[in-house]
Parts: structure tokens; C-alpha cells; sequence
């Protein structure tokens, strides 16, 4: 039995984290097709700021969150959070009654329609309907995907979803990034850029990572071939010469844009006799500035392609599942909050420090003591 209300973070508005109330809400119920989920944990994605503060502008000057279907989907209120893990509890219609009890991770895209090998417009629960942050939710049965490995627990599981890794993977899949080829992975300390590092080792292809010096131990032990500061980029090529053995990288995944994405295309370029492809920048993030200026003339002379990414498909989201079953993807898990603590993790992780590598869980207050104390952060936030 579940209950009838339940506790939830609450987004009223676009604004500050005052927008963020936690209150007693009603308890979804399962629709035909669906599971009823009760949450364990949520992993905390920048998009939920950025979608909050309505940063997400497809037209100049615009303040407002992405829409595109055509219309708004973010109505208010919402209950934010993407990335879910928990256990079915309950089932709807046409779904089989054992599913009750398994544990599993959401792939948190609603889809536009029932393709599997594109997404034209993207949109995701915790945005166009309601998500994570709460002690239950109501999602498609075909997208909670069971992940019964003992060795994760459920703050791990969450930190392995589907915004950060299907991003990156759709990332690597737009470029077409092949076994043996150099990668730059920008924002490499995040959760996308976490994700980058391991699947390009498992794609085969060789990953450098852009970060802090802070970050170089873990981000090697990751699988980071090299990791270049980011506080020095008067001297990237320079840098990059002389960990490639002179050799451009052939693809950059980036995360940063503003003035850095032409230092990037600066480190594809700089010897186009050394290519056997054309370079090739993929671009999910703008955590450095939403404006670069570059020049067309070398783009389109140097023949650079350029891929925008936001979600990826249904294909990869299955394979994804897939490698987390078989252990060749881990968890890069930095902490947990409590949901009613959910204004103090927004602080933490705008302010975060030189610790900080991969991702943060909201787990429910109700849910604390299993899935979350080992986790917490709370008191050195």
C-alpha cells in the first residue's frame, strides 16, 4: 500500500532556490503503461538550475526554458530531479504485476514518438512532467530499466543516469568517434564529462581531459590519458603538441563553449596533413559563456563539423543499461543531500570546491538512513 501524499521539492516558479518548497503533495498513481516508482535516490543534474532560471533561450534575449515541441512543457508547479533510481511498487494497466519490487534506473527522456534511433524533440521527466524529487513517481514501464547488480547501491545507481551518460554518448555517436582516435573531453569533472572518459575507453578511443589540477589524479584513474589545466590556455596547442606526440585531436567533446570552444577548433586544426577525418566538435553544454565568437571562414574552410547534443535515443539509453549491467561503467558518486535539504545541495553545488568529481544524489528524507547517510555531504556543505 502506498500512501495517499507524500513529500516533495516543488518548483513554483522561475527564479532563486526560494522557488524550491518542500511540501506534502499527492502521491501519483500509475497511468496504464506505467510503474509506480518509490524514489531511493536522484542524482542532481545542472539542468535543473539551468531550467529553474529559465536559461535555456533558443532566440536572443529570450529568458525561458527549452521548448522544442513547439510550446512550454515546464508548468508550474513541477517537481524536478531526471535521474531516478528506486524500486516499482505498484503497476498500471497492461503492465505485468511482477514487475513490483524490482529495482531499477529511468531513462528519463518523453520521447516525441516511437523511433529508437532519434530524438527530435527532446524533452524529460523532471521538466515536461514531474520527476525525482519526491518519495514517488509514476513513469513509463519500458523506461525503467532493471539494474539488479548487488555491487551498486541505489546512490550509485542514480549517479549513473541517463542525463549524464546519454548526453555523452550521444556526444561521441553524433561525431562518429571511432577506436584510436585522440578526444578532448572539456568539463571532464562533471558528471557528462566523467561519462566521457569511461565510454571512450570503451568505444576504444583515447580520451584527454580539460580540468583543474586537482582533478588530474582521479580523472587519470578514470581513464583520462592526459589532463590539461584549464587555468593556462595561451598555451593549449603548444600543450597539446607535446602530450599527442604533435598529433591534433581528432574530435572534441564540448561542454565549456565561450571564448575556449576557438582554442579547441585551434587544437584539431593546427595540422590537417596529420588527419585521416575531418575535425569534428560536438557541443552539449556552455558552462564557460552561451556566446563564442568564431570566425565561419574557419569552419567551413577547415571543413570542421560541428553536432549540437541535448538527449540522445532510445538505442542508446538500452545500451548504456546494458554496460552498467555488465560492470563496464562505474559510478562516479560525490555525495548525497536529503530532498528536504535540496536548497543547501543548489549552494553546494554552485560553490563547488577543489574536491569535487562527478555527481551528487537527492536522496528522500524517508529513504536517508539506507540509501543515503553513507553518502552525505551535508555536513561539510
Amino acid at each position: 500500500m502506498t500512501p495517499n501524499t507524500m513529500k516533495a521539492m516543488v518548483l513554483t516558479g522561475h527564479g532563486g532556490i526560494e522557488k524550491l518548497e518542500y511540501k506534502r503533495v499527492p502521491t501519483p498513481s500509475p497511468a496504464a503503461g506505467e510503474v509506480l516508482v518509490q524514489v531511493t535516490a536522484t542524482a542532481k543534474n545542472n539542468t535543473d538550475r539551468k531550467a529553474r532560471e529559465g536559461l535555456y533561450p533558443t532566440k536572443k534575449g529570450e529568458t525561458t526554458s527549452f521548448q522544442m515541441g513547439g510550446k512550454p512543457t515546464l508548468i508550474f508547479p513541477r517537481i524536478q530531479g531526471a535521474d531516478i533510481a528506486g524500486r516499482v511498487v505498484a503497476v498500471g494497466e497492461g503492465v505485468d504485476p511482477s514487475r513490483v519490487g524490482e529495482r531499477g534506473l529511468l531513462d528519463f527522456n518523453m520521447y516525441g514518438n516511437a523511433r529508437r534511433d532519434i530524438n527530435l524533440t527532446p524533452d524529460y521527466y523532471g521538466h515536461g512532467a514531474d520527476g525525482g524529487y519526491a518519495e514517488y513517481v509514476a513513469v513509463p514501464s519500458d523506461q525503467f530499466h532493471v539494474v539488479p547488480n548487488k555491487d551498486l547501491s541505489d546512490a550509485q545507481l542514480a549517479a549513473m543516469g541517463m542525463c549524464s551518460y546519454q548526453t555523452a554518448m550521444h556526444m561521441l555517436t553524433s561525431a562518429n568517434v571511432e577506436a584510436g582516435e585522440r578526444v578532448l573531453v572539456t568539463g571532464a569533472s562533471g558528471g557528462v564529462g566523467t561519462a566521457l572518459i569511461q565510454l571512450c575507453r570503451i568505444l576504444g578511443a583515447v580520451p584527454y581531459a580539460l580540468s583543474t589540477p586537482d582533478k588530474t589524479a582521479a580523472l587519470k584513474v578514470l581513464g583520462a590519458e592526459s589532463v590539461f589545466d584549464r587555468s593556462e590556455m595561451d598555451s593549449f596547442v603548444e600543450r597539446v603538441k607535446a602530450q599527442t606526440g604533435g598529433k591534433p585531436f581528432d574530435a572534441v567533446m564540448d561542454l565549456v563553449g565561450g571564448e575556449m570552444t576557438d582554442r579547441f577548433i585551434d587544437a584539431m586544426i593546427f595540422d590537417m596533413n596529420a588527419r585521416s577525418t575531418y575535425p569534428r566538435l560536438s557541443i552539449a553544454g556552455a558552462s564557460g559563456g552561451n556566446v563564442s565568437e568564431i570566425l565561419w571562414t574557419r569552419i567551413y574552410l577547415y571543413q570542421v563539423q560541428l553536432f549540437g547534443v541535448s538527449h540522445g535515443t532510445r538505442e542508446e539509453a538500452e545500451q548504456l543499461v546494458d554496460w552498467i549491467r555488465e560492470g563496464r561503467l562505474k559510478p562516479v558518486l560525490h555525495g548525497a543531500f536529503r530532498l528536504s535539504e535540496l536548497h543547501q545541495a543548489e549552494r553546494y553545488f554552485m560553490n563547488r570546491g577543489s574536491n569535487y568529481l562527478g555527481k551528487i544524489v537527492i536522496v528522500p528524507d524517508s529513504q536517508w538512513e539506507e540509501h543515503g547517510q553513507l553518502w552525505s555531504l551535508e555536513k561539510g556543505a
